[in-house]
């Protein structure tokens, strides 16, 4: 047993296919087919489900895969050590956050690279379950996103609890003058204008849709999308009223339109920064979030 095919097994469990699995390991994919038998000889345990295509692990390749994934991670995180020894803190950070969280995410990598200007960020856009996932699988160093408190307590999880300021209602005032009246407004008013919201798989989305049920409003979606930068497009030209928490958006990006806080319930889960616990975050990550914590929770 080698490293490489505990990182060939990790690289099938992420792509759940022998061929973008070969590209993720950058070999052929007989040789990765090859190597990954030979695991399972070596083991004497058959870990894939094999069709025509990637099947599935076996009950035994899921108890193998767990210890890969730990493997892995520290394999890694050696690497990494080694290079942060020789070079300073440096290499590519990954970072899993939702949408509509409620940082500014480039302000915050802005802060982190004035300590450490070598780090490169590599940043997936996760829904909240696919992100808790993907912290405890190895595949991002650090989340931000919405929590269940007791998971995270749970799991072990170094947190950096980020400021819950609430939500407001974003909107052009040539379009939408009436709304510049009020200070406050209330899911009543905000149900009577046309909405650009993230798409409903999204947390924060699911969160409003629940917030409009339990007040007995039905709101008019005109612009839904996976993109805020769409969403964010539709309200500058005056096509509807976008709904965000405050803090997500950067000042810059809303130049002429206007922003009230909305009235409504908090949001059952909470905003957070997350690594993995002492020992086992990476070296990057570790240094990323120590930095990162003075800055989210200032």
């Amino acid at each position: 047993m080698d490293i490489k095919q505990l990182i060939y097994l990790c690289n099938l469990e992420r792509e759940r296919h022998f061929g973008r699995a070969a590209e993720a390991s950058f070999v052929t994919q007989p040789t990765l087919s090859m190597r990954l038998k030979n695991l399972e000889r070596e083991l004497g345990l058959s870990l894939i489900n094999r069709s025509n295509n990637f099947a599935g692990f076996t009950p035994e390749g899921d108890r193998v895969l767990a210890w890969a994934r730990e493997i892995v991670s520290v394999y890694q995180g050696l690497k990494l050590e080694v290079e942060s020894l020789k070079h300073g803190v440096n290499g590519t950070l990954r970072v899993g956050v939702v949408p509509q969280c409620s940082v500014a995410l480039p302000q915050l990598l802005k802060a982190v690279k004035a300590r450490y200007p070598q780090l490169d960020y590599r940043i997936a856009v996760l829904s909240a379950d696919q992100l808790l996932e993907a912290l405890n699988s190895h595949t991002v160093d650090v989340g931000i996103g919405f929590f269940e408190m007791a998971t995270l307590r749970e799991l072990h999880f170094q947190t950096a609890m980020l400021a819950d300021r609430g939500v407001e209602a974003v909107f052009h005032p040539e379009h939408f003058p009436d709304l510049l009246q009020h200070e406050t407004l209330t899911l009543q008013t905000l149900a009577q204008q046309p909405l650009c919201l993230a798409e409903p798989t999204r947390y924060f989305r699911r969160y409003l849709d629940m917030a409009f049920r339990e007040a007995t409003f039905t709101p008019r979606v005109i612009v839904e999308s996976a993109s805020i930068m769409q969403l964010l497009q539709c309200t500058q030209v005056g096509l509807g009223v976008l709904v965000s928490p405050i803090g997500h958006l950067l000042p810059e990006s809303l130049h002429g339109l206007a922003q009230r806080p909305i009235n409504v319930t908090k949001m059952p889960r909470e905003a957070a920064l997350v690594i993995a616990e002492p020992g086992r975050a990476t070296p990057l990550a570790q240094h990323f979030f120590d930095e990162a914590r003075g800055y989210v929770t200032a």
